[in-house]
């Protein structure tokens, strides 16, 4: 035990690092705000266009945590994600190729509930925005992004019911910048605007299934997720620089516009689902999702004239099939086929257009023995934006990979 609590361990703190490091897309639609939606759930629930009404005994399901009461065995599981987006705007195309980790996570079931703790990408700010005249060149980029580290818990008071509880804390550092350079004019200018968020959320979930018959059964969800305020400490400077060799920027002087600490506002997040299926074999699913408009007026620097947020809705729709699970002959038949389709309102207006978004993911669930439960693969292709009023239109395939392994933790008496 206290080994495999110390590789958990060494694998929760290279993830954070990596997590932290990596640059989580190219999009740019992160540059408002704290930055584009990141994780979309796992990939077995991502493949089923993310709905989180489905739970099972071996797999995680991180957005609902009433579902780590169905947990029989320990899981361990983690996620990455290869993105491939073509850009187009009135003018010009561009594509981008991009690898993420997802998440990482962890559930226990004990004798009081099932246990769950983890960390993923929340959301990621990443955009290199370059325009040039004959008269100066200019270059916008952005980094960073907001990751969110989570204890769940989980049980059942009741037959068929279940639920739970999760407490989040938030926090990363998204960086903002702003480069000018004159023809003719030795020096550039920059604009550097670095802001560090941190700060708790709550959720809670519920799940009910109703008995048909033996093996059939329809289950009814529902999660809700505080809307918090959470702290941000924006630091803002204004400096002229040249430019290195290696294209780095020196700072001739520099000036603190701004040092000050305030708050954003995340959305409110309320979802209700329903599903029918029969236990091992299928399930179909529906979802709807409703977020609260969030509130990033106090960053000035990513919060211009021309963007607002709204209520934001996400329609989902899912399921899964197994031929037969514990077939005996036939890979093919203990294989987990897995499809769904969604449709979201971003919430965001930027020119008085709205960013929608919509998607199309399959996936394939492969067993692969005790410890090595399962590999899951999923794609999903969609579109997000419209090239009508200034606005870029992305094309997305998105390539999601996870693993999960299952184990015997504080099931046995002797640990009771």
């Amino acid at each position: 035990m206290q080994i495999k609590s110390s590789l958990a361990l060494i694998v929760i703190v290279f993830f954070s690092l990596t997590v932290n490091a990596q640059r989580g897309t190219y999009s740019p639609y992160s540059f408002y705000g704290i930055g584009s939606q990141s994780f979309k759930a796992t990939t077995e629930n991502r493949s089923m266009a993310g709905l989180s009404v489905f739970s099972d005994s071996i797999h995680l399901n991180l957005q609902n945590p009433a579902a780590y009461a169905d947990l029989k065995l320990t899981a361990f599981t983690g996620g990455l994600t290869v993105n491939i987006t073509d850009y187009k705007s009135e003018n010009s195309t561009d594509n981008f190729k991009n690898t993420t980790i997802d998440y990482f996570a962890i559930g226990i079931p004990t004798n009081i509930g099932g246990f769950g703790i983890g960390l993923r990408p929340t959301t990621s700010v990443g955009y290199d925005i370059q325009k040039s005249n004959d008269n100066q060149s200019s270059v916008l980029r952005g980094r960073g992004g907001l990751n969110t580290t989570y204890l769940s818990w989980g049980y059942s008071p009741l037959d068929g019911l279940k639920l739970g509880a999760s407490v989040n804390y938030n926090f990363g550092t998204i960086e903002n910048k702003s480069l000018i350079f004159r023809n003719q004019v030795q020096y550039g200018s920059r604009d550097l605007n670095e802001t560090n968020v941190n700060g708790f959320s709550f959720d809670f979930g519920g799940m009910y299934d109703y008995e048909i018959s033996k093996f059939k059964y329809l289950r009814a969800s529902a999660r809700y997720q505080t809307g918090s305020s959470i702290n941000a400490e924006n630091l803002r400077r204004a400096s002229t620089i040249l430019l290195a060799n290696d294209g780095s920027e020196v700072v001739v002087d520099e000036l603190v516009i701004n040092n000050s600490d305030t708050q954003v506002t995340l959305s409110e997040v309320q979802s209700l689902g329903i599903g029918f299926g029969e236990r091992l074999k299928w399930f179909l699913g529906a979802e709807y999702v409703l977020r609260s408009a969030p509130d990033f007026s106090s960053l000035n620097f990513n919060t211009p004239n021309n963007v607002s947020y709204t209520d934001a809705n996400e329609i989902k729709l899912g399921g899964f099939y197994t031929p037969r699970y514990n077939a005996p002959r036939g890979f093919y038949n203990r294989l987990t086929y897995r499809a769904g389709i969604r449709y979201q309102d971003t919430g965001m207006r930027i020119n008085n257009q709205d960013v929608e978004e919509f998607g199309i993911s399959f996936g394939v669930g492969i067993p692969a023995g005790r410890y090595f439960t399962n590999a899951n693969i999923g794609v999903e292709y969609g579109r997000r934006g419209t090239t009508s009023n200034g606005l870029i239109k992305e094309n997305f395939l998105s390539i999601f990979i996870s693993f999960s392994f299952n184990d015997k933790w504080f099931v046995e008496r002797r640990f009771n």
